[in-house]
């Protein structure tokens, strides 16, 4: 049975990725290779969605990418429907330790190829709380509030049966924590994710900005957002508060992101003071958009850590959100404002509150919290060193019970959805 102590092959497992490198998922894995290089001895395989299957050996890392069709309406991201060449990757270099972090269809490829190589141990983590975002907050759209009800529960009663076969799973926070907790998962680990505090500055800041965007005409706060343009991260709701903002507050606001949303808001958003650049790949090139500006704002509703909250208060930004999901773990009054899911007219606001008078307060007290609590090394620190070796001896107790001694897979979930 492997332990940490060894030289392991760790695999990441993910349909999250987007080859372009925004994201909170692609930034894990990126920043993930680069503490297996630079601080252990291990050897890392990354399995992600690409334009064609292809395997790139370099050193301890090995990168793979499996042919996926596009997201529609989501133009950077892929979705793997055929699992049989990363079944053939498993079994080609059979990782030690499996660590899936979305949860469609791959922690199944996981859990079927662990029932092969049982000493496998396998870890899951909650990156998305998928029975809100991708479950409920679409049903209720196409179906009505009841119906959405349901298939959260039935949602709920997929990721209990999932995470049941897992030896680890962890959040990326105590409100995550407690989703898992919905689905009868026990003892769930917490771990925050980091931010490069040197990257995302305020020193980044480029009185050009305003400009370049086609918004120097406006002299009052630049709003910004980055993120998909969807209905899961709120993006029509923050067309919607900026329209209910005073006119002579002269605001303007920068949306960074694509989706399937992005040309509906261009045309809800013609003669109003918004840009649409796109998607930003560049990690310098989003922290100098977040140092240019004033405040960010988000109104998504189901982050499970907020990755683009915590790099805008780096850039010492103050924070205007909702108050549900990770927004409340990273957001106080002294850092930023927020109000009830879905109310655009206390968000708008909230940003008139905030203008000018506690911008700069508020932003130095988030970069002070950014540069206190979160940091990519600790991250990871806390991965190999506290939840792998959890589940290393998850594993070896669950071979030592044998095929006969495995949980049921399944069974019925009585909880609240």
């Amino acid at each position: 049975m492997a332990s940490t102590n060894d030289q392991l092959l760790v695999c990441d497992l993910t349909q999250s990725y987007s080859p372009r490198g925004g994201g909170g998922v692609s930034t894990y894995l990126k920043e993930k290779r680069r503490y297996v290089l630079e601080s252990t001895n291990h050897r890392l395989l990354q399995i992600v969605p690409g334009p064609e299957t292809k395997v790139v050996e370099d050193g301890r890392s090995i990168w793979c990418e499996i042919a996926a069709g596009g997201v529609e309406n989501s133009p950077n991201y892929r979705f793997i429907t055929d699992t049989k060449p990363i079944r053939e990757v498993l079994e080609r270099f059979q990782p030690d330790l499996i660590e899936s972090l979305c949860p469609w269809i791959l922690p199944w490829t996981a859990i079927h190829y662990r029932r092969r190589h049982p000493a496998t141990a396998l870890v899951a983590g909650y990156h998305t709380d998928f029975p809100d975002a991708q479950v409920f907050r679409v049903a209720e759209k196409l179906f009505g509030h009841q119906l959405a009800r349901f298939w959260r529960w039935q949602s709920c009663c997929y990721g209990e049966i999932t995470y049941r076969e897992f030896d680890r799973v962890y959040s990326l926070g105590e409100t995550s924590a407690a989703n898992l907790t919905r689905m009868k998962v026990t003892d769930p680990d917490t771990m925050s994710l980091g931010v490069h505090t040197d990257i995302f500055h305020p020193d980044k800041a480029d009185p050009g900005f305003r400009e370049e965007m086609g918004l120097g005409h406006t002299k009052g706060p630049l709003l910004i957002y980055a993120g998909r343009i969807d209905y899961e991260k709120g993006a029509d709701q923050l067309i919607e508060m900026f329209r209910k903002l005073p006119r002579d507050l002269d605001a303007a606001l920068v949306m960074f992101g694509d989706g399937q949303l992005t040309e509906e808001l261009k045309e809800a958003s013609a003669g109003l003071n918004i840009a649409f650049p796109g998607f930003m790949s560049d990690r310098g090139g989003l922290a100098r958009a977040l140092a240019s500006s004033d405040i960010y704002v988000s109104a998504m509703p189901s982050e499970t850590f907020g990755m683009s909250v915590i790099e805008a208060q780096a850039c010492a930004l103050p924070v205007v959100g909702v108050d549900a999901g990770a927004m409340p773990s990273r957001v106080s009054p002294e850092n930023g404002v927020l109000v009830p899911v879905g109310d655009t007219q206390a968000m708008a606001q909230a940003v008139v509150d905030v203008w000018p008078g506690k911008v700069q307060a508020m932003g130095q007290n988030g970069r002070a919290l950014v540069e206190r609590e979160y940091s990519w090394n600790a991250t990871f620190d806390h991965l190999f060193k506290t939840i792998y070796p959890k589940a290393f001896k998850a594993a070896e107790a669950r071979v030592q019970r044998g095929p006969l001694g495995f949980r049921p897979v399944y069974k019925f979930f009585n909880g609240t959805a």
